[in-house]
């Protein structure tokens, strides 16, 4: 069984040589598996028992506080992996987030013995695993820094901007954007009301326009 993603030659530190027959050693025991769009993957307390390779689609993965705030750490996709999951089958926990497709998702679910096996006898396995792991913790920190000290509204208006369509049209919920960002659904419409008062954007049900990018990049540098 052979494994390839729609760049299987690449290699860099956050993608993986799926055409290297050293690590089809590793890949060939575990399973291809495809789940359609909207589904868990996994959920907070579930014991990790594989580890998994997105070969192409989308997995959002998301903190829930008991409070039912939601806040998106980050997402895999294809050549990637979950620094989660790397983390729970290194220390034997359990989850402390969840995994949702967000799009039809095909992945190699690589059982744990395996995981040790390519971990302590495949150098080219070992590197992507550690490689990714480092990666994604990185992203975490930048993620936490900019939660616990960056401004809201700016952070706001630079997610307006970066997201948009090139009409400037951004499909979200305003509690879609507040798990983006880490904050309450109420927050957030407030700051979207604020900066609809201000001209820059227009509000619609289930929709946002930037009518005034030039207005929203200015503001958004102030950070």
């Amino acid at each position: 069984m052979t494994y390839q993603t729609k760049n299987s030659s690449a290699t860099s530190d956050s993608t993986i040589d799926f055409s290297s027959p050293e690590l089809q050693k590793i890949l060939n025991q575990g399973q291809n598996i495809t789940v359609p769009a909207g589904q868990t993957v996994f959920r907070q307390g579930d014991n990790c028992q594989n580890y998994l390779i997105v070969v192409n689609g989308c997995v959002k993965v998301l903190a829930r506080a008991e409070n039912g705030r939601e806040i998106v750490l980050y997402r895999v996709t294809e050549g990637s992996t979950c620094v989660l999951t790397t983390s729970c089958l290194l220390g034997h926990n359990a989850y402390p987030a969840e995994g949702i497709t967000e799009t039809e998702t095909t992945a190699i679910a690589l059982p744990r013995a395996a995981f040790d096996d390519g971990i302590n006898n495949n150098a080219i396995f070992r590197q992507f695993v550690f490689n990714t792991y480092a990666q994604r913790l990185s992203g975490l920190i930048t993620l936490f820094e900019e939660v616990t000290l960056g401004r809201l509204d700016i952070r706001l208006a630079c997610y307006l901007i970066k997201m948009g369509n090139k009409s400037g049209m951004l499909a979200a919920t305003h509690q879609q954007l507040a798990a983006e960002l880490g904050s309450s659904r109420e927050v957030i419409s407030r700051l979207l009301k604020n900066f609809e008062k201000q001209g820059w954007i227009q509000l619609s049900r289930g929709q946002i326009e930037n009518i005034n990018k030039e207005a929203l990049e200015t503001f958004s540098n102030k950070g």
